[in-house]
């Protein structure tokens, strides 16, 4: 691994655990992953994720007790301390009781959000954060020799600041990562986690790591379950259209591209939506999308893919692996329902493909084959839905929820095209992120069917949608809208 940064000095982090060494499988979710970067190759830069914490006076006050913080972490977590060795066809999981990891400390510097002059020490250590994290998630992990995290502490004037941790998404998927911090944040302001007042008693010891769900899974019942998810694909997978009018053309180079919308005018209608149907933005969001889906492609009935998190199972909310896989959510759109009428069906939908979204990805890629149907080959034709917002807050406190201004605001939405990819898995994938007083709307697409400007305008007819639907039925009222 070599990663280029400003590093005035390294420092190993020497760490024991408990418990002793181990092998298992790799799990479901890490299969799936594996399987996506052996067909990305260099692509596996995309599977990392990139946190920072800041680092509290106390523990600024004592040094060593970040460092301390940062080995109680990864003794306390045996999916950190866990390597994926090749073996065969596919990794396995080694887990060490004990080893060193190197810490990066980076000084902020000028350029990391304000400072005049070298060694003014007036750098921001959170701008400094997330150029160390991306710095640090531009590297693609070698899954054999690296952790399965890197870590990095930026300093200024010598004192901790931020401590920076880039994931691979082998080992964890976001609410591990987000369990993962929490715990950091609790050994670096106490030094130690206990049960103090104030945690529930669940809190006092770490969940389930990814050698115990790999174990898991080879149990009867969790075989039987990924043997009817397989039925269940194949049976929703043969009733999807893979055509669309969108007619074929010379693609551009590179052949996929992305572009963002950025509106504070959906957020709100998300938020109205979601209060007056009684659902979630998330629901509210895949509704939207199938309704966009289905007008550019001219089918009745569309194939949404979405994430599932596969944490509600007994021991799974708290555990540290990556659990979430891919969901297929038939959305029938017949009659060319609204987005709020679309929202029954989907929330319907939806839940039959949660329930079906926890699965050995062999034994979906047997399944389609003996069935006759390509599985993870060539690019998807169906919409991947990809909600990565860290917060999915509907509340509606301090917002103008009247039409007049919602409408109004849309002269304020934002669009720009971004990156783009010479190879990617889906025609068409929607992100929504996390934008200050708005929501981010992005989508790549396959040029060989979407123009450029057919980018911008697919999610200006999201946002159309999301905010006619907010506006066609009772208007929401009650003290959620106060003050």
């Amino acid at each position: 691994m070599v990663i280029e940064l400003p590093t005035v000095d390294r420092r190993t982090v020497s760490f024991a655990a408990p418990d002793p060494p181990r092998t298992a499988p790799i799990t479901w979710g890490q299969r799936a992953l594996w399987m996506a970067i052996r067909r990305h190759g260099a692509g596996q830069v995309m599977f990392a994720l990139k946190r920072w914490v800041a680092v509290p006076r106390r523990a600024q006050a004592d040094p060593d007790r970040v460092y301390a913080a940062i080995a109680a972490l990864m003794a306390r977590h045996a999916s950190l301390r866990t390597r994926l060795a090749l073996t065969g066809d596919e990794p396995r999981q080694l887990v060490a009781d004990a080893g060193e990891l190197p810490v990066l400390l980076v000084p902020t510097t000028p350029g990391d959000g304000v400072g005049s002059g070298p060694g003014d020490g007036a750098g921001d250590p959170a701008a400094a954060a997330r150029r160390v994290a991306d710095e640090l998630a531009s590297v693609p992990f070698a899954h054999a020799d690296d952790w399965p995290q890197r870590v990095a502490v930026v300093t200024r004037d010598g004192v901790p600041q931020q401590v920076v941790v880039v994931f691979s998404h082998t080992t964890v998927d976001f609410r591990a990562a987000e369990l993962v911090l929490r715990d950091l944040r609790l050994l670096l302001a106490r030094g130690r986690i206990d049960g103090a007042p104030g945690l529930q008693p669940a809190d006092s010891a770490p969940g389930l790591q990814s050698a115990d769900i790999a174990d898991l899974e080879r149990q009867d019942r969790l075989r039987r379950r990924s043997a009817r998810a397989a039925a269940y694909w194949v049976d929703v997978t043969r009733r999807l259209s893979r055509d669309t009018r969108l007619p074929a053309r010379e693609p551009l180079s590179p052949r996929f591209r992305r572009g963002v919308l950025v509106s504070a005018a959906a957020d709100t209608a998300v938020r109205l939506l979601a209060v007056r149907l009684r659902t979630t933005t998330s629901t509210v969001l895949l509704a939207a999308v199938a309704r966009v889906v289905g007008d550019w492609s001219g089918n009745d009935l569309v194939g949404m893919h979405t994430m599932v998190n596969n944490r509600v199972p007994d021991g799974y909310p708290m555990a540290i692996a990556k659990l979430n896989q891919l969901a297929l959510v038939p959305v029938d759109l017949t009659g060319a329902p609204t987005v709020a009428q679309l929202v029954p069906r989907v929330w319907r939908a939806a839940l039959d493909g949660y329930r079906h979204g926890y699965y050995d990805p062999q034994t979906l890629s047997d399944a389609f084959t003996a069935a006759g149907l390509p599985y993870a080959t060539g690019v998807n034709p169906h919409c991947y839905l990809n909600d990565i917002r860290l917060s999915a807050d509907d509340d509606l406190f301090g917002r103008d929820v009247t039409e007049s201004a919602v409408r109004a605001g849309m002269a304020a939405t934002t669009y720009a095209p971004t990156d783009g990819f010479a190879r990617f898995t889906w025609r068409t994938r929607v992100e929504i992120l996390d934008r200050p007083g708005a929501l981010g709307l992005a989508l790549t697409a396959d040029t060989t069917y979407f123009a450029l400007d057919d980018i911008e305008r697919f999610l200006r007819a999201l946002e159309a949608h999301l905010v006619d639907a907010a506006f066609a039925g009772p208007p929401v009222s009650g003290p959620r809208l106060a003050e």
